[in-house]
């Protein structure tokens, strides 16, 4: 085989997986819109991507039926086919399996709302909700919401669980995304010191106005922060003294999760 050929197999498949990164990012954008779907526009923005590139990635996905156009906004979203494919997965995964007796305890002795949040990507994406028994819940987001980590406080809290280097360039990545969330990657990185001095994440402005959130990460057995633990409420309900009584328990039970998953 001659030297052209050869240097012609090692490009080819570093091009194809670069075609597949491209298109991955897309639709992580497209599944962070939700139903609502996102303008083309943001998503070059949000993927640094050019337009072009965006376009053409975006309307192969939608003759596959991956994504779909709504024709009165012009904004593009997940389509139909992506939760068929998803079907071919029914069992919840074992994160959840592992996490679910923890969270009903922990919601049981705090009484304020828990997520489960869960690392994919340089996204997090919330996948459990449990609510308390106090009058006043913070539901600040739902399941299936899917955020840049960096801008919720078990994102930030997924990031402190890093080694310095890695969060960093995760940070770096999502930069462009961050304007949309009011946040920059200084803020982000600070936030993200303070968490691993703390040993959890504490965020005195939650994404709710008057509230606070509190997060613990978790790590799978080979050491890497798959998910977290996030308690929201209202501000009074986290203070100086009750924040000690509130970490103690979700460390505890982000250590139990840890050891569930190792079973």
């Amino acid at each position: 085989m001659d030297r052209t050929r050869v240097a012609r197999h090692a490009i080819e498949p570093r091009q194809g997986a670069q075609a597949i990164r491209r298109a991955l990012a897309v639709l992580r954008i497209l599944a962070a819109g939700r139903e609502a779907g996102v303008p083309l526009a943001e998503v070059v923005r949000a993927t640094g991507l050019t337009r072009p590139t965006v376009h053409r990635i975006v309307h192969v996905l939608i003759e596959e039926g991956i994504v779909e156009r709504n024709e009165r906004s012009g904004r593009f979203a997940i389509g139909n086919q992506v939760p068929e494919l998803a079907l071919a997965r029914p069992r919840p995964s074992r994160l959840l399996i592992a996490a679910s007796p923890s969270l009903q305890r922990a919601s049981a002795e705090i009484g304020d709302t828990l997520f489960l949040t869960m690392r994919t990507g340089n996204d997090t994406l919330c996948v459990d909700r449990r609510i308390g028994v106090y009058p006043i819940q913070v539901l600040s987001i739902e399941i299936g919401a899917r955020r840049p980590l960096g801008v919720s406080s078990a994102g930030v809290a997924i990031l402190a669980a890093m080694p310095a280097q890695e969060a960093r360039k995760i940070v770096a990545a999502n930069e462009k995304r961050f304007e949309a969330y009011r946040t920059d990657v200084a803020t982000v990185l600070g936030q993200v010191t303070a968490a691993r001095r703390r040993g959890y994440n504490m965020r005195e402005i939650g994404l709710v106005q008057g509230t606070k959130s509190m997060s613990t990460w978790i790590k799978t057995p080979d050491g890497q922060p798959a998910a977290a633990i996030t308690v929201s409420a209202v501000r009074t309900r986290l203070g100086p003294r009750r924040e000690q009584e509130v970490a103690e328990i979700l460390l505890r039970e982000a250590r139990a999760i840890e050891e569930a998953i190792r079973g």
